[in-house]
């Protein structure tokens, strides 16, 4: 078997789906490959044991040019929708936390910004973001409203002087306590959702007056990045800080419909690390007298963790391409999320029996995307929330409430 043939064997590409990349596209994917093995992936577990958020790494990330993923024009690369997704699974496969901080950067604040903005709204923001000198959160979940937050409670109040004031409270906003360019998320006085970017001040200058980010701490998963409990307490922004095309919740669930495709990719990187280390590590390890990887048993679990990374990827796949056609909708995003978090939920746990008491240490990095598996089966729409936007689909009857 040659090496590129045990590379797909071991996960990354067994149906060849990297021959549908351009050059340009397969350039950037190896260059991001390239990134998470040799920046990432060294340092990945220091960061992690220590909680600590990877800015040293920010330069490299920023020189390789995907920030803004799909989004044309302003300094974003314009990649393919399906450029884009196996760009976010290289990202998860080297390190869950880069993954994430990359997918709140790139896929949640610059996205909005790309989709919901005014040419000017553009242009004002995305270039420094996609450069990565400034960074970008989006703050839409609340303390009380996580599954259900189209209930939403931060308020934006509408001054005489066409600006906006802020008041309410979010929570594991990503990038928070980092963030140049924070897209929050509110209710107009007329009741109508939008979103409204914070502009903070740049450099190590104080925040804009009455935001407060506090960094949450105690997390067992995606320790390396940063999620904030905010307080908005009369935060004010320019009147055109409103996003010109963020007019409803229906709004918010186009961008949310996009995220969740990326964090379906996410999963399948995630599957695709704690593979190929299993994979390693079977073919290196003796157990009475032989290779562990010689064993029926782990031969058996190896074959169904393929089969279920070789079936996320055929999702995600045809994900990509329907966002292309422009049909993309939001139960397609979620069944594409319910079932590529359940799969790699499974082939983390695999990879972690294959591993034995070797598999809760960080040294064989399996024992990390293990507990970082847990917060993608998590955001973007808990699994329960995926199963009802399909149930829904599947019998036109709501079972939310």
């Amino acid at each position: 078997m040659s090496g590129d043939d045990l590379a797909r064997a071991r996960g990354t590409d067994f149906f060849h789906v990297e021959e549908h990349l351009d050059a340009r596209e397969l350039a950037v994917l190896h260059r991001v490959r390239a990134f998470s093995d040799e920046v990432v992936a060294p340092v990945a577990n220091d960061y992690w044991e220590n909680a600590e958020f990877p800015a040293p790494l920010l330069p490299a990330y920023a020189e390789l040019g995907v920030a803004g993923g799909a989004l044309k024009g302003n300094g974003c690369p314009g990649l393919s929708p399906l450029a884009e997704g196996m760009v976010t699974a290289e990202f998860a496969r080297g390190d869950g936390s880069v993954s994430t901080f990359h997918g709140v950067h790139s896929g949640l604040a610059m996205t909005t910004i790309g989709m919901l903005g005014s040419p000017e709204q553009q242009q004002r923001w995305l270039p420094d973001m996609a450069a990565v000198r400034r960074i970008g959160a989006f703050a839409l979940t609340e303390p009380e409203h996580g599954s259900d937050v189209v209930r939403l409670d931060t308020r934006a109040h509408r001054e005489p002087d066409g600006s906006w004031t802020l008041h309410g409270r979010k929570r594991w906003i990503g990038n928070g306590t980092v963030a140049d360019v924070v897209v929050v998320w509110a209710r107009d006085d007329d009741g109508r959702v939008g979103a409204f970017v914070v502009d903070q001040p740049d450099g190590a200058g104080d925040p804009v007056p009455g935001y407060a980010a506090r960094r949450i701490v105690g997390k067992t998963a995606n320790r390396a990045v940063w999620q904030a409990q905010i307080e908005l307490d009369g935060v004010r922004v320019d009147g055109d800080c409103r996003l010109e095309l963020a007019r409803s919740f229906a709004d918010t669930n186009r961008v949310l419909a996009k995220s969740r495709q990326t964090v379906a990719w996410e999963a399948l990187g995630h599957a695709v690390a704690a593979y190929d280390a299993a994979v390693t590590y079977a073919l290196r390890r003796e157990q009475f007298g032989r290779s562990l990887a010689g064993f029926q048993l782990v031969q058996d679990k190896l074959s169904h963790m393929l089969a279920d990374i070789t079936g996320m990827q055929t999702m995600c796949v045809r994900m990509s391409q329907l966002q292309a056609e422009g049909r993309a909708a939001l139960e397609h995003a979620a069944l594409t999320k319910l079932a590529t978090a359940s799969a790699a939920r499974r082939v983390c746990a695999m990879a972690r029996d294959i591993l034995g008491g070797n598999g809760i240490l960080l040294d064989h990095h399996v024992a990390r995307h293990h507990a970082d598996i847990e917060a993608v089966y998590t955001y973007e729409g808990t699994d329960s929330v995926q199963s009802l936007i399909v149930g829904r689909t599947i019998t036109g009857i709501s079972a939310f409430t």
